[in-house]
């Protein structure tokens, strides 16, 4: 059986780290890397049975999540983040596979999200695939300052089975998010030297919530599909408003 290596990155993350850590209890090994937590999340995982290493200031998500695979036991890595859970179903086909022995480089994993109080199969959030089982040897972390992902060498598999994920507490929490996400895109996008026009900055938000609402169907999930399509579209109003202002002489604030 090929033994396989959790490994999870934190700052923070007291509340949501029990769950993470305990869904990927049936790994030979789990790592979590802490960026200087202050709020107890670094003893609650080394209670939970996780090797603790601490590597601050925070560096940056692609530094943090390469420096974490490289301290792990085993080649094979499950990279998680404490806001998402291993569900049952996708821990019996990991382990299948580590029985039978992997044969590709890396696979990718259905994410389904958690999201005011139901799991959403609709709009552009699912099936939301992550390659997040891969072997170090032959992959890595790679991207800017946001939407970062792992990269490998050889066949890339696909699994069946659900990453379970929590992204917002609630609406406040996820247009907070939104406003720190925009900022970081629109730097990494004006450093580029990439330029937005005004037909896009009117047309591309539009666009956004007709395919998240009526193409990709998430007015069959109420009024969850709705705060996800019109905040699809702030989103991306923003991010190109601030794209816009950066490459006028203006400066995005964070």
């Amino acid at each position: 059986m090929t033994p396989v290596s959790a490994v999870l990155i934190t700052l923070n993350e007291a509340q949501r780290l029990p769950a993470a850590l305990a869904s990927v209890s049936f790994c030979d090994d789990v790592v979590v890397v802490d960026a200087g937590s202050t709020d107890g999340t670094i003893e609650i995982a080394r209670a939970a049975g996780a090797r603790v290493v601490v590597n601050a200031p925070w560096p940056g998500f692609v530094a943090q999540r390469n420096f974490a695979a490289d301290r792990a036991r085993h080649d094979w890595i499950l990279a998680l983040d404490a806001d998402e859970r291993v569900t049952s179903p996708l821990r019996e086909e990991i382990e299948a596979l580590a029985t039978a022995g992997f044969g590709c480089a890396g696979y990718r994993i259905p994410r389904v999200a958690l999201y005011l109080g139901r799991h959403v199969r609709r709009t552009d959030w699912y099936p939301d695939p992550q390659l997040r089982l891969f072997d170090r040897k032959r992959g890595c972390w790679q991207g800017g300052l946001v939407h970062e992902s792992v990269r490998v060498e050889g066949p890339v598999g696909r699994l069946r089975a659900e990453i379970e994920h929590a992204p917002y507490a609630d609406i406040s929490d996820h247009v907070r998010r939104i406003n720190r996400y925009t900022t970081l895109w629109a730097e990494q996008e004006a450093a580029a030297g990439r330029r937005v026009g005004w037909m896009r900055l009117v047309g591309a938000p539009a666009w956004t919530f007709l395919r998240n609402y009526v193409v990709k169907r998430g007015a069959l999930i109420g009024e969850v599909g709705l705060v996800i399509s019109a905040l699809g579209a702030y989103y991306t109003f923003l991010k190109l408003a601030k794209l816009r202002e950066l490459t006028s002489g203006g400066h995005a604030k964070r």
